[in-house]
Parts: structure tokens; sequence; C-alpha cells
């Protein structure tokens, strides 16, 4: 907060008190300007949301001499010009060095690339590029919001692309939500790039551009909120299983949402050996028996609950080895989890507020995993995409497979050691730097 203050120091004072009392905490009070009418002072404190950080500004700003006039948070200051940065990798510092880098020296490079065209892949950055997709449509937990309000989460995704794999993505925001007209666009910009990555595209749209950006494209097409899910979803799971001494053939799974993350998740859970597996959505369980589904949901239905079980979530959990939500909040009743089998594993993946409370599953659960930071078993993505595209890229690999995901699956959970595997570490930290390399290394050897 920049503050303005009367020319005494016993305000100056009264303001960090009444901070503190206010549950905040200073960390840094500085005087920018001092005259003999005022003080400007600069007073950097710690909230424990945006809800308290007003708090804390009315407290200060009802202090007699003090008015507020400005207050910034540092993670729009953080934002402030975006995060990602385009950088020379060659010097400009004379007409030799530009006469290589741009023309005539380029011409001539352009021209070999017509000749042998394979050549853009050594010569350009190509081979190291993704362009991270999005129509603004499902993003976060924020929903249809526009590709203008997607920009600062692609920018964050190109920066973890860099920070864990060393790859150069580029955020493409589209400003339209017609399937044509998305893939059409990636397919005209593709051939700036290695690698597809969409992001926050929503259900069942995305279904469908994938499936045709695949069939169309010659470099692998990559749906993070699907795949990247799945991958982590099946490591921290054989992981969990691990701990609780279960097999991943015979254990019974209810998923909670047949969405775009659902639907992944239970692909890969089935080609993984998962043989019992029933998906739950608002109207209760899939069934194949029910005529009235259609689409994504009636293919989800004829691959999945051999039971032909029906019913509420509550029903459905009954006897259940696993729960996995990818759905809404608070839809699961810590309770209910005592209805399930014994040492039950819950992942509760909604994100911010998960399907039930960690803290609360925690009471009846073996195993608990969440999508959040503050929990243990942090199920990220940032475990999967960047080790993903950093093996399809090395191998110049043209698609994605059910193999590669099976193993950069496998690659994540066998980063934790026998010794390390407790109920509380099923799997890595993002910043482990052996996830990435391994998972490279697991989708060039597919």
């Amino acid at each position: 907060m920049r503050l303005h203050t009367a020319p005494d120091h016993g305000v100056v004072g009264a303001v960090a008190t009444t901070i503190s009392q206010a549950g905040g905490i200073v960390t840094a009070m500085d005087v920018s300007e001092s005259s003999h009418e005022r003080l400007v002072v600069d007073v950097t404190c710690s909230a424990s949301d945006a809800d308290h950080a007003k708090v804390l500004e009315q407290a200060v700003d009802e202090i007699d001499g003090v008015t507020v006039h400005k207050t910034s948070d540092r993670t729009f200051l953080l934002h402030l010009g975006g995060k990602i940065e385009v950088t020379s990798k060659v010097p400009m510092r004379n007409r030799d060095d530009l006469s290589m880098a741009y023309t005539p020296g380029v011409g001539r490079v352009s021209s070999a690339i017509a000749e042998h065209p394979e050549d853009v892949w050594r010569l350009t950055t190509k081979g190291n590029t993704v362009a991270v997709v999005t129509d603004g449509s499902a993003v976060l937990g924020l929903g249809n919001i526009g590709p203008g309000a997607a920009l600062p989460v692609m920018e964050g995704k190109a920066a973890l692309f860099k920070r864990f794999a060393d790859i150069d993505a580029w955020p493409i925001c589209l400003d339209t939500q017609d399937t044509d007209e998305i893939v059409r666009a990636v397919e005209m910009i593709a051939p700036g790039f290695g690698g597809i990555n969409l992001e926050d595209i929503a259900a069942p749209r995305c279904f469908e551009i994938e499936r045709r950006l695949r069939a169309s494209l010659d470099i692998p097409v990559f749906h993070d909120d699907q795949h990247g899910t799945a991958i982590v979803v099946l490591a921290a799971l054989t992981n969990a299983l691990r701990v609780v001494k279960k097999e991943m053939s015979k254990v019974r799974i209810v998923v909670s949402g047949g969405g775009a993350a659902g639907t992944a998740i239970v692909t890969l859970l089935l080609a993984a050996g998962v043989s019992d597996v029933v998906v739950v959505d608002r109207a209760g369980a899939l069934c194949a028996d029910d005529e009235t589904l259609a689409g994504a949901h009636r293919q989800l239905a004829e691959v999945t609950n051999p039971r032909r079980a029906t019913g509420d979530l509550h029903t459905v959990l009954a006897g259940a080895d696993v729960f996995i939500g990818v759905s809404a909040p608070r839809i699961l009743q810590p309770e209910w989890i005592k209805d399930m089998a014994t040492d039950p594993v819950v992942f509760a993946l909604a994100n911010p507020d998960p399907e039930v409370d960690p803290v609360e599953a925690d009471k009846y659960a073996a195993v608990v995993a969440s999508g959040r930071s503050d929990y243990p078993n942090q199920i990220n993505n940032v475990l999967a995409f960047p080790g993903v595209f950093r093996g399809l890229l090395d191998a110049r690999a043209s698609e994605i497979t059910v193999e590669m995901l099976l193993r950069a699956a496998d690659a994540i959970a066998h980063v934790v050691r026998d010794d390390e595997l407790n109920p509380s570490f099923i799997i890595p930290t993002v910043f482990h730097p052996d996830v990435p390399k391994a998972v490279a290394a697991a989708v060039r050897g597919a």
C-alpha cells in the first residue's frame, strides 16, 4: 500500500500496529517521500487472500491522518507487461551479423529449405517450438471467459514449457469458438511449430478438434486438459495402489465427471488394465442400458460400468476402491468414504475447490490427493506436458500414442523411490529435476 500520512512517526507506527491487529504481517515499510506537510509511505504486508487484503486496506485507511493512495497485489505486479518474451539467440553487433541473420544470407537458407523441406526442423525454431492454443471456453475453473482473459494462463503455460523442458512455446488465443474455424486456424499456423498443445477448450468441442487435427497434421497434437491430466492421475494411482497393496486390474474405480478430463482418465485407465470403472455425471452413473445417452457419454458408457450399476454418486461409491473426481466442488460427503472398500483411495481434483475437503477425506481414506498445492499429493499437469513434448520433439514424432501416455505415467510414478513412498507422498514434486527427463526419455523410447 502507498500511504499519504501526516509527518508524524507516531502515525507510521500506528499503521504497523493496525495491520498486525487485523491479522496481516508487515514485511517492509519505507518512506519514499518526505516534506513538512506529509510523508509518502510504502508498506508491504502479507494477507491470507484478496478479501483479507481489502480488510487490511480499510483498517489502515481508517487511521486518523492516513490515506491509502494506492494498493498493489504482487500477483498482478508479476503479470505487468506479460510473463514471456522473445530474445535473439544470435548476435546483432554489426552489418556482418545482420547480413547472415537477415538479408541477404537468410535467403540462402530459405532456398535450401524450399529445396529440402525436411531441413526446416534443423534450420529454424520449428523443432523446439509448441503452439499453446485456446478459444477461452474452459479456462481453469473460471469457465467461458474468452481469449483475452485466457492469455495470462496461456503465457503461464508457455513459461512452464521453457522452465521445465527448455521448449519455446507461444500462446495462441483464438477469437472464435467455432470448431471448423479453430481447426482451420491451427492447420494454417502449424508449419511454424513442432507440436500443438490444445488448452482450456470446452468439451465436447475439444474432442472433435483434437481428432480432426491429429488426422490432418504431421506434428503431434496434445490436449493437456485431457491427456496431461490422465497421465498424472495414472502415475499417482499407480503409487497409491502400491501403498495400499492393491492391483490395478482388480480395483473398482468411480470417476466423477464425464467431460474432457474424465474421458481421458477413463481411456488411459482402461489401457492400463483397469476392468471395473463407473463414470458418474449430474444425472448419475453412465450405463449402456440408458437409451437416453448420446455422443461422448454414450461412448463412455459402452466401455465402462461392466456391472451395469445405476444410481447417484453415493450409491455407486459403495464398495469402490478408488474415487477420482474431476467435476465440481463439495459433491462428495466425507462420511460416504466409510462406505468404500478397505483402505480407499480418494483423488478430489476439482480446482480450486475439490469434491471433498482433503483434510476431512483424510479421516476416512488411506490415500488422498487433490489438485491443490497447499495439500500433499498435488496432481499437477506440469509433471507431464513439458517432458511429453520434450520427448516428442526430440524424436521428431508425427503423432502421440496411448503407449507414449502409459510410459510417461510409469516414468513419473517411478521417480518416487520405494523408500520415499507413503500415503502423503505418492507423486513427485513438480520441481523434481528427474521428472521431465524421465518422461521425455519414456516418450522417446515409445
